[in-house]
């Protein structure tokens, strides 16, 4: 801790201040030991809540966003729950196949104090390929149709390997912060429910959960690096009771029985 500054705000500390100054600055060096050795706790940081949109949300959000730039990725972030930077690191030719019904996940784009750049996945859970629901390849590929329409009106020719399927106008990559921000802005200009744009990525998971997904199917299809993570952030999404478990021992029970 720091000691206070003897100048023109010396006045600011009286008597009573100055010890309580001094006490909790003898007393921060063994807090922190006490805290690293385990022998005590330090104070719990709450969870935050984390934010998902029910299906009435969804149908509201993108009716609203229906013709919007934004529609398009909001559409596949809901079928494929991919990071921002999983999703703007997508590339038009190599990481989607539309007639197999498939986008990979081969890199991320992230945003760094040296610029932008694309990194591979953190772990081999993190590369993946995900099968698309008929209305987000409906959607892709009529983002197709305007995004070659795009790229001849600006001069930019053919799509080439490296032509980002979400970009800005000009083809280079749009930062994931920007896409949070135009995201809200889109949200609050269209009077949607205002969540972030990560809670696409939340209210995916969630209804894999409610359809009945095991942990470690959804842990897989998210890119958690184990179901662990997934179980830490979403655990209180899975039912709680157990109906189901005695249901199947019971099942198993009578079988016993009978035989």
């Amino acid at each position: 801790m720091r000691k206070p500054r003897e100048n023109g705000f010396a006045s600011i500390w009286t008597p009573r201040s100055w010890s309580i100054w001094k006490v909790s600055r003898a007393l921060w060096p063994t807090a922190r030991t006490t805290w690293s050795a385990g022998i005590i706790s330090p104070p719990k940081v709450r969870k935050k809540e984390i934010e998902i949109l029910t299906a009435d949300e969804i149908a509201d959000t993108l009716a609203k966003l229906d013709g919007h730039p934004l529609y398009p990725i909001a559409v596949v972030d809901l079928a494929t729950g991919l990071r921002r930077g999983e999703l703007l690191a997508l590339r038009l030719l190599v990481d989607v196949d539309l007639d197999a019904g498939v986008v990979e996940v081969r890199r991320s784009l992230e945003e760094t104090k040296a610029g932008l750049r694309f990194k591979e996945p953190k772990t081999e859970m993190g590369r993946r390929t995900l099968s698309l629901p008929p209305s987000a390849l409906a959607v892709l590929r009529e983002h197709r149709k305007e995004l070659l329409k795009l790229r001849l009106a600006l001069g930019l020719g053919k799509p080439d390997k490296e032509t980002l399927l979400f970009s800005e106008a000009d083809g280079t990559p749009t930062r994931p912060n920007q896409l949070s921000w135009l995201w809200r802005s889109a949200v609050k200009a269209r009077k949607c429910r205002r969540v972030s744009f990560h809670a696409l990525r939340h209210t995916h998971v969630s209804a894999l959960i409610a359809a009945g997904l095991d942990v470690v199917a959804i842990s897989r299809r998210i890119g958690h690096a184990n179901p662990t993570v997934t179980l830490n952030t979403y655990g209180h999404l899975f039912k709680k009771d157990d109906s189901a478990a005695v249901a199947a021992i019971e099942a198993a029970l009578r079988t016993g029985r009978e035989r």
